[in-house]
């Protein structure tokens, strides 16, 4: 056994993973040995701080239940969840851009089209429409289309479990012949990620806000197509610049529109104060990353 110091420590374990037998486990290993030691060399943290990290990443974990997922708040926090997302979706020019899945997605109720799926989620009334492509315009027919978002409180469904809110604010529908798709729901509002935890510890330490910019979340798919996770952003919100996740993209920003007692789109006739969204999706064909 050498007599390894702060200068041979990094080698010796760079020597021992080269006996992992997948080539993969191997290149990340190494990777994460090289990155990690020079990070402490970098930092040289006290004993104190090392154990007070270890400490962090123990409670992340303990905050983790069935409805939240803190490990998935640190890595978009850190803009890591972002990062991995570009680097997995280089789609070609004129697909629709994607973004974080986030860490309320469950697999929703199935709706027919231009349905109401707020359930007893209170807020404005919201007609949200849209089409479903490949990047050539040609409409995808019978594409699978995810919704979820918060409601006027900025508080999703499963956040709202305790008070016996149900399932709201989120459904799945088809698109049409036409590739087309519609549905009701509340508008809903720009919130602040679950920062009662070690994240939003961070986050204050960082001396940043724990806010998101107010959304709706799409997961589209097709066959023969690339899945879709993205997010339509409400123009105008103050935090449009300063996501604490990173996510925001020009081109997923759009106006939700403002009404007041006309007939919507689908023939409804709606009392008082409404708002209306459309937007267009393509979806890239199959195939590696970069298309």
């Amino acid at each position: 056994m050498p007599d390894l110091d702060e200068t041979s420590i990094t080698s010796a374990v760079l020597a021992r993973v080269q006996a992992a037998a997948n080539p993969r486990v191997r290149q990340v290993s190494e990777a994460l040995v090289r990155h990690l030691h020079a990070f402490i060399r970098e930092v040289t943290p006290t004993e104190a701080e090392w154990e007070w990290g270890i400490r962090f990443l123990t409670e992340v974990g303990h905050m983790c239940t069935e409805s939240r997922q803190e490990f998935i708040l640190l890595s978009d926090t850190l803009g890591v969840s972002m990062l991995v997302d570009a680097i997995n979706h280089r789609f070609p020019g004129g697909a629709t851009q994607t973004t974080v899945l986030g860490p309320f997605y469950i697999p929703p109720p199935v709706f027919p089209n231009g349905a109401d799926i707020r359930g007893n989620m209170r807020g404005s009334p919201m007609f949200v429409s849209g089409t479903v492509t490949g990047v050539g315009a040609e409409p995808l027919s019978g594409a699978t289309v995810d919704v979820w978002h918060s409601d006027s409180e900025g508080l999703y469904d499963l956040q709202k479990r305790q008070q016996d809110s149900g399932v709201c604010g989120r459904g799945r529908l088809q698109t049409d012949r036409h590739g087309r798709f519609q549905f009701w729901t509340a508008r809903p509002a720009a919130y602040p990620i679950p920062h009662d935890g070690p994240v939003g510890m961070m986050l204050e330490a960082q001396g940043r806000h724990p806010y998101r910019p107010e959304h709706i979340h799409f997961l589209i798919s097709a066959p023969g197509h690339r899945k879709l996770v993205t997010h339509i952003f409400a123009a105008g919100d103050v935090y449009l610049d300063s996501d604490v996740v990173f996510g925001v993209k020009d081109s997923l920003i759009h106006e939700y529109v403002r009404h007041s007692g006309k007939t919507a789109p689908d023939g409804r006739v709606v009392q008082g104060q409404w708002y209306s969204l459309h937007h267009d999706f393509r979806l890239a064909a199959d195939g590696p990353a970069g298309g």
